[in-house]
Parts: structure tokens; C-alpha cells; sequence
């Protein structure tokens, strides 16, 4: 079946596109605002709207295929690519991609992803954003083609079998990180808080004892309203290269920190997401790699989870060789085409490496729902709850697609048998 008609239309995103460098120089919040002028380029505030471009795509049995191009919230911090707008790219979608897109056979997914992913214009590939849409909308594609659920249509092509069991989900808080954690808890997520520790002063501490308070609370917050002793929920919470900072990037300061949070932590397990951000590629690599060792010479069970440097598949790739953290962040839209995140989940399966199935608050409900599909084909070890970061709204879209899809698909086998 291929494709008759192809629209790009400009939207918006579920949260906002933050200058990082800017917050993490101390920016201080103005309401929802930030005061202050950008440091990353291309931005014109330190906070604006975030900003998706739908792709559409028209088959020939007249239903259309949809995927969103999303780009993360921190654009252009960490090595990825430069903000995205609307304005910007759809001309360029519209002189490149269109005349490639119409007239499309859509019969196979995994070809097409690997062929738009791997495009280039002036020299490079496209943006990641435009890849990461255009896929989720070429397997919509297949998908719809072939009367198939996008899980199906990834378990087919990459011989995976099909595994009815829940995900594991992982809410996020933003800055609301106290009553966020009250619905988390309510509604029994699997992993929380992710936190937003993005500022040394307001959320980590000099010290760091804002922090060690923070774990504290949670666990005396999850023992409180946890409705049930067996209701073990991980702690997983994102620092954004502050304790680094504090610590002078030092391993063993660091891994002695950690210890003080796992302390406090328990009885459950603790995931520290971007313990340092060292700049660059090879040095997040090593510090990394020298704190784990750092844990692991005490004794500790504290994980550390990749984010910042470990963007792209040759990167997880990178990180998960190295032997540098115990789990990684596979940041959807970083990644670009879809096809990425399914083959770095598989990857990390592959070397026994934890594999997290992130992405950004600043994504859509298409985006959230593609992504679902491919999370229960892959199976990660946790999925993120997006889009947006009032949990309840991502929470919704997230755990009902992945139930409607177990429903279809039990119903699916009952036929079968």
C-alpha cells in the first residue's frame, strides 16, 4: 500500500524547551518564567513554548497515518541537536521529504525508517526531531496498512515474541516534586520521582542536605500513603550533572554522597540519573565508570543511570561497552527514527545493561502512544510516563494504551486458538 497524500502541520508540544546552561548558571524562576538572558543558542528566553510538527500521512484504503516530530526539553544541551521550530523546519520538510514520501510502498516499516533516518541534506542527516516523527508516522503507516497494531507490526519485524505483562512505568514530577509524588504514590507507579534536581541552591543544596532531606521525605511519604507493605516502588531521581558541581566532579566524593542517599533511601532501591555532566563524550564515560567503581568498592547498591552524552545508538552503544552505569536513558527523540530505540533497548538487553525508555515532558500524546507500542514489543526495564509533567495527564495516556493494546491483543490470541 503506499502512500497518496502528505501534510506537515505545526503544533505544540506538552511543555516547554528550557535553556539548561542557563538554569544550571543559577537563573532564578519568575513565576513559571526565568529571569534573565539565554546562554544556548537560538533561544530568545530561557523558557519558551515547546513546539511540534505532526506529519500526516494518507494511504490508499483513505485512512491517514500520524507521527509527531518532538525534540526534548532541554534542546541543544548535552551534544543534541540545536531547538526546534515549526517555522523553521516545514519548509524544508516540504521541499525534501514530500516528493520522497508520496507514491511510498509502506509495506514494510523497519526499510522506510532506516532509509528517511539515515537522509542528508547539505551534509548532514536531518533534524532529529523531523527523523523521530516521520517514523512514528511511517509505522502508523504499516501498521494501518496491514490491520495490525504498531507492537505487532515491531514484534514482526524484529521476531519478537508478543508479552502480555505489564510495563513498568516511571512518573515524573517537574517541579511540583512533593504533591506529584502524592498521585504517584496513590496510583501505585512503578518507579518515581525523577525530581527535576536542575539547580544547586533550591534543590540539591551546597551541600547537598536538600537532597538527603528530599529522599527522606519520599520514603516516609510512600510509607505513609502506600496502600500496601508490598507496594515497592524504586527511587529514581534525575540531578542533572549538580552533584558533580558540589563535588568537583570527584568520584569518590561522589559515590560517598550517594551512599548518604541510599541510607535514607531505604528499604528501596535508588537510580541517581546524571550524577556529573562532564562536557564531553570521553570524560562523562570515565567519571561514570569511575564512580560505579567507587560504589562497588563500598559496598553500595546505589544505580547510576546515563542521560547527558549518551544521545544517539552509536552513543548507548558506547556507554553500555564501557561498563560505565547500570542502566541507560534511551531518549527517544534523541535518538531519532523509532527504529533507534528499539534497537538500543535491545542492545542493552543484549549486554545485561538496564534499559530505560525515556524521552521528554516535552513530547505529545501520538509520540507517547508510539512509544508505548514499542516499549511492550522491547520491554525495557522501565518506560517514562509522558507527555507533559502533571503525571496525572501523561499517567492517563501512557497506562491506557498499554491496556487497550493488552486487551486487543489477548482478544487477538483467543481468535487465533
Amino acid at each position: 500500500m503506499k502512500i497518496t497524500n502528505v501534510q506537515f502541520t505545526p503544533g505544540f508540544s506538552s511543555f516547554f524547551f528550557d535553556d539548561q546552561a542557563a538554569i544550571k548558571s543559577g537563573a532564578a524562576q519568575n513565576g513559571f518564567t526565568y529571569a534573565g538572558a539565554p546562554v544556548t543558542h537560538g533561544f530568545e528566553t530561557i523558557r519558551q513554548p515547546g513546539e511540534c510538527i505532526s506529519v500526516i500521512l494518507q494511504l490508499e484504503n483513505g485512512q491517514w497515518a500520524e507521527g509527531d516530530c518532538a525534540a526534548v526539553q532541554y534542546s541543544g544541551a548535552g551534544g543534541r541537536d540545536p531547538l526546534f521550530s515549526a517555522v523553521r523546519y516545514i519548509p524544508r520538510m516540504k521541499d525534501i521529504l514530500r516528493p520522497l514520501l508520496l507514491g511510498l510502498d509502506v509495506s514494510k516499516f523497519t526499510d522506510n525508517a532506516r532509509f528517511f533516518d539515515s537522509l542528508e541534506c547539505d551534509g548532514s542527516q536531518l533534524h532529529t526531531a523531523i527523523r523521530y516523527g516521520l517514523s512514528q508516522a511511517l509505522l502508523d503507516a504499516t501498521a494501518k496498512a496491514s490491520g495490525r497494531l504498531k507492537v505487532e507490526v515491531v514484534c514482526d519485524e524484529y521476531n519478537l515474541p508478543i508479552d502480555l505483562s505489564p510495563l513498568k512505568l516511571f512518573g515524573q514530577s517537574g517541579d511540583d516534586r512533593y504533591s506529584a509524588v502524592d498521585k504517584m504514590v496513590m496510583k501505585h507507579v512503578d518507579a518515581l520521582p525523577h525530581g527535576l534536581i536542575n539547580n544547586v541552591p533550591v534543590k540539591l543544596g551546597e551541600t547537598g542536605g536538600k537532597l538527603q532531606k528530599y529522599v527522606s521525605w519520599l520514603v516516609q511519604r510512600i510509607q505513609t500513603l502506600g496502600s500496601s507493605d508490598s507496594y515497592r516502588p524504586a527511587l529514581h531521581i534525575d540531578v542533572y550533572g549538580t552533584i558533580g558541581i558540589i563535588f568537583d566532579n570527584a568520584p569518590g566524593k561522589i559515590a560517598d554522597y550517594l551512599t548518604t542517599l541510599e541510607e535514607r533511601a531505604a528499604p528501596f532501591s535508588i537510580y541517581i540519573e546524571g550524577p556529573v555532566d562532564m562536557g564531553n563524550r570521553p570524560d562523562q564515560i570515565e567519571v561514570l565508570g569511575a564512580i560505579r567503581d567507587a560504589l562497588r568498592a563500598r559496598d553500595s547498591r546505589v544505580k547510576i543511570v546515563a542521560d547527558e552524552w549518551c544521545n544517539t545508538y552509536s552513543d548507548i552503544v558506547e556507554f553500555v561497552d564501557a561498563g560505565c552505569c547500570h542502566m541507560v536513558q534511551i531518549k527517544t527523540p534523541d535518538l531519532g527514527s523509532i527504529h533507534n530505540t528499539i534497537e538500543a533497548v535491545r542492545y542493552c538487553h543484549s549486554r545485561d545493561v538496564e534499559a530505560y525508555q525515556g524521552g521528554t515532558c516535552n513530547e505529545t500524546d501520538i509520540s507517547a502512544r508510539t512509544c508505548l507500542h514499542i516499549a511492550q514489543a522491547t520491554r525495557p526495564q522501565r518506560l517514562l510516563v509522558k507527555p507533559g509533567m502533571g503525571f496525572d495527564e501523561g499517567f492517563t495516556i501512557t497506562m491506557n494504551e498499554m491496556r487497550r493494546n493488552i486487551s486487543i491483543l489477548e482478544t487477538k490470541a483467543a481468535i487465533a486458538t
